[in-house]
Order: C-alpha cells, then sequence, then structure tokens
C-alpha cells in the first residue's frame, strides 16, 4: 500500500470517528492536514482501547504495540498498519520528537482497569497527557521548529478533555469505568463532581484564550473553542441531551478563526 493510501485512510477514519478534530484540520494548510489526519487517527487507536478491552494485560500488550509502532515509524520502518505508515511520514517531514508520544501511549493505561483518579488534579494532569499532548504534536506540525506557547497547549488540551469526558460518561459507565475523581465525589456525589468538571474546563478554556494568539498553530488548538459550547450543552436539564449538530460546531470554529481567539 502507498504513503498516499495510508493517509488517505487516515483521514477517512478521523472523518467518521472524530467530527471535532476532523473539522479542526480542515482550517490548517492543505499540505499538513494527512499529517494531523495521521496524528488524530493514532489519538483514537490509543482511545479505543479503553473502549474495547477489559484485561488490563490485554491493555498492556496492545499499548505495547502502539509504543513499538512508534518509535519504528520514528526509525523510519513503519510496521504494516496504516496509521504506522502516517506515522512515519509524519515524523520525516516534522522531526516531532517521540516523547509527547510516549506520554500520550502511558496515559491510556488507565482507562483499563477498576484505577481511579484521587482528586482533580490528577484528572487534569490525564487530560493533559492526552489531549495536551495531542495539540502539542498538531503545532509541531503546523508551526515547525518554533517554540510553542506550552501554556496555551496545556490549557486548550486540559479544556477540550475535560469536556470531553464529560459528554462520555455515559459510555464509560456502561463498561464499568469512571473518570470522576473520588475526593470530589465523596464531597457531594457525583453530580457534583460533574459540576466541578464543567467549570475546570471552562476555567481552562479561559485560561487558555487569555494567551497571545497561537498564529500559525491555531488549528491545533481549534477543538477547545467548543467548551463553552459544550459546556452549555451538558448544563440543560435533560439527562441525555443530543449531541450538539456539526454545523454549529463548524460555526463555531469558523467564528474563533475568524477573531483568531481560542
Amino acid at each position: 500500500m502507498t504513503i498516499e493510501a495510508s493517509l488517505l485512510a487516515c483521514e477517512e477514519t478521523v472523518r467518521r470517528v472524530d467530527p471535532d478534530r476532523y473539522l479542526s484540520a480542515l482550517f490548517a494548510p492543505a499540505e499538513r492536514r494527512p499529517l494531523l489526519f495521521a496524528l488524530y487517527a493514532l489519538n483514537h487507536e490509543l482511545a479505543r482501547i479503553g473502549e474495547t478491552v477489559k484485561e488490563p494485560m490485554v491493555a498492556d500488550i496492545r499499548l505495547a504495540w502502539w509504543r513499538e509502532a512508534v518509535e519504528g515509524a520514528c526509525d523510519g520502518s513503519p510496521r504494516n498498519h496504516d496509521v504506522a505508515r502516517g506515522l512515519a511520514e509524519l515524523f520525516a517531514r516534522t522531526g516531532a520528537p517521540l516523547e509527547p508520544f510516549e506520554a500520550m501511549i502511558a496515559a491510556r493505561r488507565f482507562d483499563v482497569g477498576a484505577a481511579a483518579f484521587n482528586d482533580l488534579g490528577s484528572l487534569e494532569d490525564y487530560a493533559d497527557a492526552t489531549s495536551g499532548n495531542v495539540m502539542r504534536i498538531a503545532a509541531r506540525i503546523l508551526d515547525g521548529d518554533r517554540v510553542p506557547d506550552y501554556a496555551l497547549l496545556r490549557q486548550a488540551g486540559t479544556a477540550y478533555a475535560l469536556a470531553g469526558l464529560l459528554r462520555t460518561l455515559p459510555l464509560h459507565a456502561a463498561r464499568g469505568k469512571s473518570f470522576l475523581p473520588q475526593l470530589l465525589v465523596n464531597q457531594g456525589g457525583e453530580k457534583h463532581a460533574i459540576t466541578q468538571i464543567a467549570k475546570s474546563a471552562l476555567a481552562h478554556h479561559a485560561a487558555a484564550r487569555s494567551r497571545p494568539k497561537p498564529g500559525r498553530a491555531f488549528a491545533a488548538v481549534l477543538p477547545a473553542t467548543l467548551v463553552p459550547l459544550y459546556a452549555k450543552h451538558l448544563a440543560a436539564e435533560e439527562p441525555a441531551p443530543a449531541d450538539i449538530p456539526l454545523y454549529r460546531r463548524q460555526w463555531s470554529m469558523l467564528r474563533a478563526m475568524v477573531r483568531g481567539q481560542v
């Protein structure tokens, strides 16, 4: 299979399973989009482990497979997988470091098993290690060797991950997994914990918005512009409100790009 075909396969995966990041990538320069899709496809593969695996040992094996696949892609010897081949192109064209990829993979170990976060700070660290690192790598793809605004990327990544976790709580609960910090639940129950996480997501979004405009790396943090929209939606009285229509998310991203503000 050619690299072009592998990159197209990554794009199709992201379009199907991660519409927010797919939309955000469309605001990036055309020549950079395939690399973003390879990154976002990897993020999906890592997240899918927690969604499909129940045994921690099996999760460890799959995470180890992806860790080795990423290392091989970095060395120019990708495994026979569309995402691995896409990552090899990403490394070859950007010189991205391995560290944020390794942190993403390590953080996903939490997704399987009975482990729980003790406090909000631990959940925020997880959010940064997953979504924050996705944004760090995306910023490298879009802005080359320029030193990124790490504070912006941490705040935006954490905000988006927290909002995303709140949106998927029912799915995680159905497989017996909770992302709610135990201290918050003990203080006032699950509803209290959800409220505090939503407040934290909005606070991180506000902090990201206060940072200087991200310039060429804007598409990397663009998903975070949806956090206020999601927070408002989650505060609706309905127990399970329908998801936000795609056109509203598109409009929010377009408005953010025009304003140049997360």
